[in-house]
């Protein structure tokens, strides 16, 4: 047995895993006193073990390599030796010399010696890697594997023997199937997990999953925070960066299949003869990772590229001209896949321009793609004014009136909470309210909200409780994710997209623990029934370390991070007290353009409260959610703390479940927030010497700034509020 013993191929958390995290919170002893192992130990030598040793001694990492470092794994890797002495991968496809090309040079980094990879098997134990028309060994295998229960992207990992060898198969109907069950099969070996008995299936739960990039064609990158855009568009098509290929072995190690290139905001000329070819490149250089390219349109190109006078959907020499585009993308690229569209949000063109509602806009682009099997995908990220006073209700409104008006080709693609990616947003009730249409999740792993790349902030948890959180549409148990994978509604496609975070910076993501999230996506979107705790220990693992006690103090920064940044920023249902620049705290604004893009319209606060009325009693906006959900935040008795201002208004001196009056619990949240992030950074240094040098200092340097924001969050907004409450801030604020 190799590492640990693990049930159901999760990780098994220790008893007390909950437990640990909190005391790291909590407890700064712990950390001062590994502190002072990690300094005792300086002088001491390494052995042979990659979990051990000291900075001057451990490599310094820039973080490029992401989570697929293949570092040598090695007293673990004897009993891998003992399994993996060949790897048979028939066939010379591009996609199987991917395969045979990641399992070559990852076994021979991780297990330290030369692993041969071959067509033919040669009566050595290894891996049997292909699919029943690639290779006759897994033909034969076809009702052994039973490959019809992974479908066409899933994969079989099973165990077998072939003349009395002990062999491995790693299988699938598809040739990109059998190079994601490479990867997991990889994963398992990076983490430690035993190889003894394999017998899993996997397959995704949901169709497309997919990378929103907010990149314009000049090099920059809207909400981006790790440098300038991944696309060279001067030396497109004909210098290819290495990067690139890198980027999609990154995105499909995690079951990643689609990439939205150019930013939403989309500038016409993507759709240019020119822009074309370009995207072309990128096109062929991924299909072998079976990553498809998808374009955001701008809804008026047929005005700003074909010189027409109007873009009205209804208008047939509108329809004609995308029709003509359509098939010239297709003839560069066979396997697109589809347009992203923002249409009438923030100044974006769209049908409602020409009296024309969503459904027209989208069915237009729609009946353009659906002879070459293409997608359009809507987003519903829309608040006119005229539809409804509070923002909070406007998509909903607006997109439950034309429920099955759209082609089956069209989807909706919806944020994850009503407003804007905010720290902390319930459900958005478009999520079971769209009964006939299709709808995407849009998830953020750019900290747009979250402190951008400047704070350290795992998305897995948040995620997790929005796919978790029950819509009720069909009864108990209609979980968000179940309505995203079709379970709840018979989706003809289904999906789940994120806005994502890689530039051009080293290490990918800006922040070294911001490439989680990166990660966390594409696990979640393969699985929404994986746990954040797994997916957190298996980025720590792969990144950082298999070292337990390493792995623990890291897993619980991550585990508590997001509840910390929530609570120094915008806790109990607090949202949007940012200005401009969507990171500094400015509940003050109350001046902008539009009055939903100040703060003073999210928190509303004066004398007598604070928070908005969204019950029965006040502007309804908790009718849109089923019961027992609306019940659950109509009433204030049960609605959760978390939620309370959000569906609220609550006097300064209201009693909460603590005990405490909202301005007592406002004032303790906030501090405590700012405690933990500062218990954030003590941790951290508790692991010089078992992180790299380079790597250590750099989160050190994020989090000394995490530190200091987190303060100027809570004097900040407490003394802002307290202007309106007239009650004393406390705790009482200490010199620091």
């Amino acid at each position: 047995m190799i590492g640990k013993t693990f049930s159901n191929w999760g990780f098994i958390t220790r008893a007390n895993r909950i437990e640990k995290t909190m005391q790291i919170r909590r407890r700064n002893f712990l950390s001062v006193i590994l502190a002072v192992l990690a300094a005792l130990s300086a002088g001491c030598p390494a052995d042979d073990s990659p979990k051990q040793g000291m900075a001057a001694q451990i490599p310094e990492e820039d973080g490029y390599r992401l989570w697929l470092r293949y570092e040598p794994l090695g007293g673990l890797a004897d009993p891998y030796r003992d399994v993996i002495q060949q790897v048979v991968v028939p066939g010379d496809t591009e996609t199987v010399r991917v395969i045979g090309g990641e399992l070559g040079s990852a076994l021979a980094a991780m297990l330290g010696s030369s692993v041969s990879v071959v067509k033919e098997w040669t009566e050595k134990p290894g891996l049997i890697v292909g699919t029943p028309s690639t290779s006759d060994l897994i033909r034969g295998l076809v009702k052994e594997l039973d490959l019809t229960a992974a479908g066409p992207e899933g994969f079989v990992i099973r165990a077998i023997r072939i003349e009395d060898q002990p062999m491995i198969a790693i299988a699938s109907e598809s040739e990109v199937g059998v190079l994601y069950g490479t990867f997991h099969f990889l994963r398992l070996l990076q983490t430690g997990r035993s190889i003894q008995d394999l017998s899993l299936v996997e397959r995704p739960r949901v169709q497309l999953r997919l990378l929103n990039h907010w990149d314009n064609l000049d090099g920059s990158v809207e909400r981006g925070y790790a440098g300038h855009s991944l696309w060279q568009w001067d030396e497109l098509p004909d210098k290819l960066s290495p990067r690139y290929t890198d980027y999609a072995r990154a995105n499909a190690s995690v079951g990643v299949n689609g990439a939205v290139i150019n930013n939403v905001n989309a500038d016409a000329r993507i759709l240019t003869g020119e822009y074309l070819k370009k995207v072309a490149a990128l096109a062929s250089l991924w299909r072998p990772y079976g990553i498809r390219v998808y374009l955001s349109a701008n809804f008026a190109a047929p005005m700003r590229l074909g010189g027409l006078a109007t873009a009205d959907p209804l208008d047939p020499a509108v329809a004609e001209w995308w029709k003509t585009k359509v098939d010239e993308v297709y003839k560069l690229i066979p396997d697109f896949g589809g347009f992203l569209v923002k249409a009438n949000s923030e100044g974006q063109p769209g049908p409602k321009d020409y009296g024309r509602t969503h459904a027209e806009g989208a069915n237009l682009l729609a009946d353009a793609l659906a002879p070459h099997d293409g997608t359009v995908i809507w987003r519903a990220f829309v608040y006119d004014e005229d539809v409804d006073p509070d923002r909070v209700k406007r998509a909903y409104i607006e997109f439950t009136r034309l429920d099955g008006q759209f082609r089956p080709n069209a989807v909706v693609q919806v944020k994850n909470g009503p407003i804007d990616f905010q720290p902390r947003e319930p459900f958005h009730p478009l999520f079971g309210g769209m009964k006939k249409t299709p709808v995407l999740a849009e998830l953020q792993a750019t900290q747009e909200y979250l402190g951008q790349a400047k704070h350290l902030v795992y998305h897995g948890t948040m995620w997790k409780e929005f796919l978790d959180s029950d819509t009720f549409a069909m009864g108990a148990g209609s979980t968000v994710g179940k309505v995203l994978e079709g379970a709840v509604h018979p989706y003809p496609i289904t999906g789940i997209v994120s806005v994502t975070n890689p530039g051009l910076d080293a290490n990918w993501c800006g922040h070294h623990f911001s490439q989680a999230n990166w990660y966390a996506f594409g696990r979640l979107a393969w699985n929404h029934q994986l746990s954040a705790e797994e997916i957190a220990e298996e980025w720590v693992r792969m990144t950082f370390t298999n070292d337990d006690a390493t792995v623990d103090t890291i897993h619980g920064m991550m585990m508590s991070s997001w509840e910390t940044y929530v609570s120094y920023t915008m806790p109990l249902g607090l949202h949007h007290l940012i200005g401009g620049d969507h990171y500094a705290p400015m509940p003050e604004n109350d001046r902008a353009p539009r009055s939903d893009w100040t703060a003073f319209y999210y928190h509303r606060a004066a004398g007598d409260g604070i928070g908005i009325d969204r019950t029965k009693r006040g502007n309804k906006a908790v009718e849109q959610y089923f019961p027992p959900v609306c019940n659950l935040f109509d009433d204030r008795a049960s609605c959760p703390g978390k939620f309370l201002l959000w569906f609220h208004r609550c006097a300064w001196d209201y009693r909460m479940k603590s005990g405490k009056t909202l301005w007592e619990e406002l004032c303790e949240t906030y501090y405590k927030g700012a405690e933990q992030a500062a218990e954030l950074k003590t941790t951290w240094q508790s692991l010089s010497g078992r992180i790299d040098s380079r790597r250590h200092r750099e989160v050190a340097d994020r989090l000394e700034i995490q530190v200091t924001d987190a303060a100027r969050w809570r004097d900040h907004i407490l003394e802002y509020f307290q202007q309106y409450s007239k009650m004393p801030i406390t705790p009482i604020k200490t010199t620091q």
